[in-house]
Parts: C-alpha cells; structure tokens; sequence
C-alpha cells in the first residue's frame, strides 16, 4: 500500500519482468495509470496476448499499475471510511496532486530510475495536470498518452451530453451522493433514468458514452462487467462536467465566493501546458471514433504544448479501443513500445 499526504491508502502491483525473461532483473519501469471508472485491472482484461500490460511486461519492462483512490482496490484511508462525505471529497485534481505523487515517488524511491509514464483517458488529464509540477515531471523519463484529454469542448458522446445537460452531476450533490457507484442500485437506477426518456440509445450504452469502438470484443462484455466499472466520487465527475461546460482545464470550481477563499481570486486557475517541459518526450495515440477525447479538442492541447509530441492518429478507432481492441497490439502498442526504447533503453533485457 502507498499513503497519500492526504491519507489515502492506494493499491500498487508489479510484474518485475516477463514470462520468458533470460533473468529476473527488472527492466526499466513503466506505470499505468488507468482512465474513469475504471481500475489497473483494465490492463489486464483482455487475454494475454492482447493485454498492454502484460505485453510490456514481455517485452522486457518493469510494469507497475496504478489505482487511484475510491476503486475496488484503493478503498482505504489512515482516518475515513468509504462511508464517509469527506472520503469522496476529491477530484481528478487531487488524483494528479496526491495519488500520482505518491506512486510515482514510491516507484522511483525502489528502482532509482526514471519512469516511463502511460495514461488512458482520465490517467492523461492526471498525466498533464502532473507533468506542469517540477517535483513530479523530474520523475518522468517520457509519457504516452492514450486518448489524451486536457480540453472536452467537443464531446459528442449522447450519454455525457444529456447527463451534462441534465445537470445530473449537481442534482447528485445536492442530494448528497457523493460516491458514484454504476454498480450499486442508486447507480442502476441512475442509468435508467438517462435512459427512460428515449434521448440515449441505452440497447448500445457503450457506444453512447465512449462512441463507435472498431474492434472491442463485445463477447467479452459480461466478463469485463465482473470487474468493471470502478467507483468515483460524484466531485470528480462534476469537475469533469465543467470542463465540458466551460470549455476549460482548470483547477475545480467552487463558485466565486468558494474560488475567492480558496484560490483569491473569482475563477479557478487553469493548468498551462507550456509549463510542461519541452525536454519531456511525449506520444499519443488518438480515434476519429472517439466521443470523448475528439480530435479537435486534441489539436488544440498539441497547439498548447511547449514540444511537438509523437502522433498516433487511427481514424477507425473509439475510447475503448487503445485498451480493449483485439487488435491494439499491432495498431497501437507496437508504436507505443517503439517510442519508448527510443528513449535509448536497449531492446532486450
């Protein structure tokens, strides 16, 4: 377990090396950090062969998984319990501040080495948000970003919207849910909801929250549901809804008064992208199918960036494919592999 400053217990694994390793000496580390509602079993899903993280893991990387705060396997606390208001006080910006922090510290603290970062969705607004921080970004060799969001002005997918214009995630909090759990009976009732108005196309709900996938395994549906989703705190998806609303990557939104005390001034600050190091290597990897990392709102973090980043561009692909795609391996992590041992790490170990 690794402590957060702000108490939280969060569950990191390992795999040292891979199945057919010649010696059981790491190779160089790499962290995933998975997206929303979801947990670093999601590197995991898929069979062996199609899964990233075991597929890193045999190509001669130190894998180690991350899982933030409030998922199945990062539920505990020095103080609170989950049933606790104040444990799911939080949002992604405290997911980048303190659980990233506290991860990538505890991993660089065991193998003294720069780490090579890899983030789905909502672990690529962690990613951004974190690298703008000298005393995290100094820990990172280089950084792939699957489906990279810092901007959600173009979501098109028709789930999100009417949620957002429901204004579900502030109805929640003024009824006092603040943990947001799909899998409980308040979560299922929440989804029939959104879906009994006929405005969502719930016969495909994946498809109407991430967009068209290319090629996920829609046989393997009932096994993902075993394990996912994962929890959150309604704050998170409320920040997440700002973004969207106000077309901004900024700290949460207290209201004037809130932002006033908090922050001295009416609005929350924003994250600036050129604070990232223009010496931090990045890649991303990007769908045309994708309703809610949209390609135009990934132009405009590529224009904000100090460094032109590594593209990945794959015009069929959605959300769900760059983790869940039978195919990724070939469309996807064979580039994302090469662009780390660019970095200079030889290729085998």
């Amino acid at each position: 377990m690794v402590e957060t400053k702000d108490g939280f217990l969060l569950s990191v694994q390992r795999i040292p090396h891979g199945k057919n390793a010649l010696e059981e000496k790491p190779g160089p580390p790499v962290f995933l950090q998975h997206g929303l509602f979801q947990g670093g079993d999601t590197w995991f899903i898929n069979p062996v062969e199609e899964s990233l993280g075991y597929i890193l893991a045999d190509n001669g990387f130190d894998v180690w998984i991350g899982n933030v705060r409030g998922t199945h396997w990062s539920h505990g606390h020095t103080t609170l319990s989950v049933h606790d208001k104040e444990f799911w006080n939080w949002s992604w910006e405290e997911l980048a501040q303190y659980d990233l922090m506290a991860m990538i510290s505890y991993i660089y603290s065991i193998t003294h080495t720069k780490i090579f970062y890899v983030g789905h969705s909502q672990g690529t607004i962690m990613g951004l948000a974190a690298f703008t921080r000298p005393d995290i970004v100094k820990m990172i060799d280089s950084a792939a970003l699957l489906c990279p969001i810092s901007y959600l002005d173009h979501v098109s997918a028709t789930f999100v919207l009417r949620a957002v214009g429901l204004h579900l995630d502030q109805m929640l909090m003024t009824m006092g849910i603040h943990q947001l759990n799909f899998r409980s009976e308040m979560g299922i009732q929440i989804l029939d909801s959104l879906c009994d108005d006929g405005h969502v196309d719930c016969g495909n709900m994946l498809s109407s929250i991430t967009g068209d996938n290319c090629c996920f395994n829609a046989s393997r549906v009932d096994y993902y549901l075993k394990y996912e989703p994962h929890p959150s705190s309604t704050k998170n998806l409320n920040h997440l809804f700002q973004m969207i609303r106000k077309g901004t990557f900024a700290k949460y939104d207290y209201g004037w008064f809130g932002n006033l005390k908090r922050y001295g001034n009416l609005h929350p600050p924003s994250f600036n992208l050129k604070d990232i190091p223009e010496s931090l290597p990045l890649w991303m990897g990007y769908g045309g199918s994708d309703a809610l990392a949209d390609a135009i709102d990934i132009q405009r973090t590529i224009k904000e960036l100090g460094s032109e980043p590594e593209l990945l561009y794959l015009d069929n692909y959605g959300h769900i494919d760059f983790i869940m795609s039978v195919r990724a391996k070939d469309d996807v992590y064979g580039d994302l592999i090469r662009f780390f041992r660019s970095r200079g790490w030889p290729t085998s170990y």
